[in-house]
């Protein structure tokens, strides 16, 4: 338990609990993590908590504004500590890897479009689909085997 949590936690209004203070240090672990894989870090670290407990402390920590959520395209809800920057996401449509994309601009919002009359843009969300380095020298090394196969 870092006392930086601690602090964070009281500073926005939620208790200091066992819980909230594990999924902390598993989100620090695995950014990008859905409530799914949360779970099963903590389970492998010894923590008896069920799924649904999990989903509400991620959401307490989202409402706190201590936790940022974001939804790739065909995949749960990822949650992570990286906040109040932002920035954006690459996913990889083959195998779901995630990656942070930092702004180009460098301040909130990095993308500029005409907003409706009376809205003030605050952030913009993008999210960036491929291929990871890993799949895509995978998918070439496919093709150049079924390119030696056919020749």
């Amino acid at each position: 338990m870092t006392e930086t949590d601690v602090e964070l936690l009281r500073e926005r209004g939620l208790r200091v609990t066992q819980g909230r203070i594990a999924v902390l240090e598993v989100l620090e672990q695995l950014p990008h993590a859905d409530a799914e894989h949360v779970h099963a870090a903590l389970i492998e670290r010894g923590h008896d908590t069920s799924v649904q407990s999990v989903h509400n402390v991620l959401g307490d920590l989202t409402g706190a504004g201590i936790l940022r959520r974001f939804e790739p395209e065909r995949s749960a809800a990822r949650y992570e500590r990286r906040i109040d920057d932002n920035h954006h996401h690459a996913v990889c449509s083959s195998c779901g890897r995630v990656e942070d994309v930092d702004c180009v601009v460098g301040e909130a919002p990095c993308l500029h479009a005409q907003a409706p009359a009376g809205f003030t843009i605050q952030a913009a969300n993008v999210t960036f689909v491929g291929l990871c380095a890993e799949c895509a020298a995978a998918a070439a090394e496919a093709a150049t085997a079924t390119a030696g196969a056919t020749a």
